[in-house]
């Protein structure tokens, strides 16, 4: 058995590509990335004018989320908090659809389900078709 195992490695040393092929394999992978690169930044550039969307409306709420530490059990605060704040916006804004951001999810959920917070800082945006965002305020 020991005989067949060294000849197998010897086989394998044999295919083993001579360093001028490695180089000649990079120089070829390294063309069609150089090619993607402005298409991705042209894409980027496309993605962003989207987003400046004209605003009509933006308000900054604080919302109160105690109503959540009432409800029957505490593994269900968290997300009763996330409803409580959809409920808020609907009744201030009265948007069509209402987009709520991750950071602001994240914040609600940053203490785990348990411990969401007592109250929360937002700010509401609505634009021309009737769209609400919410974004946490700053500062």
């Amino acid at each position: 058995m020991s005989k067949k195992k060294k000849e197998t490695k010897a086989e394998v040393s044999e295919e083993e590509p001579e360093l001028e092929q490695i180089e000649e394999i990079d120089e070829i992978e390294e063309a069609p990335t150089e090619e993607k690169v402005p298409k991705v930044e042209e894409k980027a550039v496309e993605e962003a004018e989207p987003e400046e969307e004209e605003i009509i409306d933006e308000r900054i709420y604080t919302v109160p989320l105690r109503k959540a530490y009432w409800t029957g059990s505490r593994p269900r605060r968290a997300n009763r908090s996330v409803r409580i704040l959809r409920e808020f916006v609907e009744r201030h804004m009265k948007p069509e659809e209402l987009l709520i951001q991750p950071e602001v999810n994240d914040r609600i959920w940053s203490r785990g389900i348990q411990k969401p917070p007592r109250r929360l800082r937002i700010r509401a945006t609505k634009n021309a078709d009737n769209l609400v965002r919410v974004y946490l305020a700053e500062g």
